[in-house]
């Protein structure tokens, strides 16, 4: 049965199908509508833009994060990781912001961020990455290791939760999904990794699941994906060394495919009966996946991988019949998303981070020095456009309406015409 808000994807196994349409203008949690960043089929974003042209307004944001916007009914929300004085301390907040306007509406504290419990983060993280996620009237956040909590979308607190406990690496990042009654999301780090799963309405631990990772280095930064096969529903949950599938209401493994890979933050994409993963570190590789076994499924359902122009940390964007991704290196690839087959390879220039966007036949790719690189969604490369923002840029895009909603590390911008 399809969920709320299409949150979950299905698809007929071995058929040509796409991703599901998105199916209402609100970009409800991270990689929008569908969860793979398709922008809804009416969405008219603009070709181009700069710091000046097509800006209807840029909103300074406080402190630091990477967190991606999400938007519900005229409201974006956004988590900001603001220092404390001089001791090391963070207030971790969500923000709320009219889209109309730009104006920040409320600011609501979820947790104090104290030295002590503020280990060292990379240079391409923050203190606020995971992007929230919206249910009904509930905003849903969390900061990997320094807990989860739900607010009304008025900023009201409702609850949280900072009772689990993990030893990060380079601080926190992978975002959580919602399943049924649970909130779902990864806790991958030294060691240790779990996958935990809290009831939405309480923010009590539902199930726990002890990843089965052999990898020397076991952090990772993934967010889920949740999809339905054969009438079943799945969460799809990659980390270092393997991807798993769990039953999301239980918790209970039902399969998993190992491959060599840790520091794992791409989120997986589903179509065409397939699940495409990443290896990400240290030398990535795109896995296509069928989601149709039980147990270790590693050498019966692995159906290609490819190497060449694998990415470390931006996810994938399946469009009908083809796959397009982008490594770190700013080295964009398009694949035949049946057969692996590399259809065209080329160097954008600068690094990438965040997630390209699928939109009015476009894919939108994001460099982390603030440039967006616009192609054609088509086997043959074709460039349309190049802008520039000259700030940078980690965060994935979101989508309102015919706009886009960029941040940088200083600003929230919404860019229309």
């Amino acid at each position: 049965m399809r969920s709320r808000q299409c949150l979950i994807l299905s698809a007929v196994l071995f058929s040509s199908v796409l991703p599901p349409l998105a199916c209402a203008a609100d970009w409800l949690e991270f990689r929008g509508p569908t969860a793979q960043g398709h922008a809804p089929v009416d969405a008219n974003v603009p070709l181009k833009w700069s710091a000046t042209e097509n800006v209807k307004w840029k909103t300074p944001m406080a402190g630091e994060g990477w967190s991606s916007p999400v938007v519900s009914d005229g409201v974006a929300y956004l988590t900001a990781a603001v220092p404390q004085g001089d001791d090391g301390s963070y207030a971790l907040q969500l923000i709320l912001i009219d889209v109309a306007t730009g104006e920040i509406q409320r600011t609501s504290e979820a947790f104090l961020e104290v030295p002590e419990q503020s280990p060292k983060i990379h240079a391409k993280n923050s203190h606020a990455s995971p992007t929230p996620l919206i249910e009904g009237d509930l905003v849903y956040v969390h900061f990997g290791h320094q807990g989860t909590a739900c607010f009304r979308r008025d900023g009201e607190l409702v609850w949280r939760n900072d009772s689990f406990r993990y030893e990060p690496v380079h601080g926190n990042g992978g975002s959580p999904v919602i399943a049924g009654d649970k909130l779902i999301f990864s806790c991958d780090g030294e060691k240790d990794p779990f996958i935990l799963a809290l009831d939405k309405t309480t923010g009590k631990v539902a199930w726990r699941y002890e990843r089965p990772s052999d990898a020397e280095k076991k952090f990772s930064f993934s967010t889920p994906l949740l999809i339905e096969v054969a009438g079943r529903e799945q969460l799809i949950s990659p980390g270092s060394n393997l991807v798993v599938s769990l039953d999301p209401q239980t918790g209970e493994e039902i399969w998993r495919c190992r491959y060599d890979g840790f520091s794992v933050v791409a989120r997986p994409v589903f179509g065409h009966g397939l699940i495409y993963v990443s290896s990400s570190f240290m030398s990535p590789a795109t896995y296509a996946i069928r989601p149709d076994g039980q147990g270790d499924v590693t050498d019966t359902h692995v159906v290609w991988s490819e190497k060449r122009g694998a990415p470390n940390t931006p996810s994938m964007l399946l469009v009908g019949d083809w796959l397009f991704e982008v490594s770190d290196r700013g080295v964009a690839t398009c694949l035949d998303a049946k057969t692996g087959e590399i259809k065209w390879q080329e160097r954008l220039g600068g690094g990438f981070s965040a997630s390209p966007l699928y939109a009015n036949g476009r894919v939108y790719f994001q460099s982390e020095e603030g440039e967006a690189v616009v192609v054609a969604a088509e086997p043959e490369f074709r460039e349309l456009a190049r802008n520039t923002l000259d700030e940078r840029t980690l965060a994935s895009y979101a989508v309102i309406d015919d706009d886009l909603l960029i941040r940088t590390d200083k600003y929230l911008y919404r860019i229309g015409q």
